[in-house]
């Protein structure tokens, strides 16, 4: 799912099939009466904007003040990814939303290619999870849901609102991410217990499976991925579990290695400084975790400083500067609330910040 991104120097895309029909673009929502009043404005430098997942909006929040206003964008967005050009992608469980962050409206919405049944709400619902651009901004790639079956990754050529290109993946892909060079697309799919790595050379999708605990229990199984980040330099992706192993996978090869984590806790959100700095939010006790919600904060030596956090979250983001950290209440599951937790990461303090209604991805503007 993801966080706002600095475009980079042009990867190798992802190419259409071909043969593939476009699917068509739904117009523009007329603008409301609050995107209308910021529509000569540019977002503020650090302006959150979050996906409130209990709704059907996009929600721009003043960390500082607290101020906030939405956009309508679909129902149920999910995953969040900002571009350069102040474009917004966000999957909702009708199509793709596309939203001018600088003036408060939506553009467009493009509908998925797969079928998914009529647009529903909660955890289980079908349509778009995680998304991600590509590092030239050019492609979106987003992870489609299929309730009961396996899920899709849907690319979306971002000059012409265009779905290019269908993969078979995972069931119930949480998060999509993107090699540094854009030669590869990683989507982290929750209930099957893997990893579907999708190249830009056309060759079949390959599937390695991420399961420290073992596939036992299927899909009641508490210990299964989901979320993962890319690791700079070495382009290595991290999944951690319940605050006891960090999963680093190595996409080219398919072999993984397992490194011990200290939290104790269900483990969902990650972000990852430039520096290798793994942010994680572990969500509390559940299944086998005991330890309460806390934020890891774990160097690239393996040290690891835990931060309290009061009730669950789900994702993080860090600000320009690299000292405050945002995770949001929205939660996946029961016990989210209607807000973001403020991390001061050198002091280790929080605060709560009222913003969306179950807000779940984050992006800073």
């Amino acid at each position: 799912m993801k966080r706002a991104l600095l475009l980079a120097v042009a990867g190798v895309l992802l190419a259409g099939c071909a043969g593939e029909p476009p699917s068509p673009v739904t117009s523009a929502d007329p603008p409301s009466a609050a995107s209308a009043s910021a529509s000569e404005e540019t977002a503020a430098a650090g302006t959150l904007l979050v996906t409130d997942f209990g709704s059907d909006s996009v929600s721009f929040v003043d960390p500082a003040t607290g101020d906030s206003d939405s956009v309508r964008v679909g129902t149920a967005p999910y995953g969040l990814a900002v571009g350069g050009d102040g474009r917004a992608w966000v999957a909702t469980a009708e199509g793709v939303a596309v939203v001018d962050t600088r003036a408060r409206e939506r553009l467009a919405l493009v509908p998925y290619r797969t079928q998914t049944g009529p647009p529903a709400t909660g955890e289980y619902r079908s349509g778009g999870m995680g998304i991600a651009l590509s590092p030239d901004g050019s492609r979106v790639h987003v992870g489609v849901n299929v309730p009961g079956d396996s899920g899709v990754l849907e690319t979306i050529d971002t000059a012409s609102l265009q779905v290019t290109r269908t993969v078979p993946v995972g069931r119930r892909p949480f998060d999509v991410d993107v090699a540094q060079d854009g030669s590869q697309v990683y989507v982290t799919n929750h209930d099957s217990f893997d990893m579907t790595v999708v190249r830009a050379d056309g060759s079949p999708p390959r599937r390695i499976e991420v399961a420290p605990y073992g596939t036992e229990g299927g899909l009641a199984s508490w210990l299964k991925p989901h979320y993962a980040a890319v690791r700079p330099g070495d382009g290595h992706l991290l999944l951690p579990f319940e605050g006891e192993r960090l999963v680093v996978v190595d996409p080219h090869t398919g072999e993984s290695t397992v490194e011990p984590m200290t939290a104790d806790t269900h483990q969902h959100g990650v972000t990852v400084a430039p520096d290798g700095t793994l942010l994680v939010v572990g969500t509390g006790p559940i299944g086998a975790a005991t330890g309460e919600p806390s934020l890891t904060v774990r160097a690239p030596d393996g040290r690891e400083r835990l931060i309290p956090l009061e009730g669950p979250h789900e994702n993080v983001v860090l600000s320009a500067d690299g000292g405050t950290a945002f995770v949001t209440g929205g939660f996946t599951r029961d016990g989210y609330w209607d807000g973001i937790t403020v991390v001061d990461l050198a002091a280790g303090t929080t605060r709560r910040l009222p913003a969306g209604h179950r807000p779940l991805d984050i992006a800073v503007l």
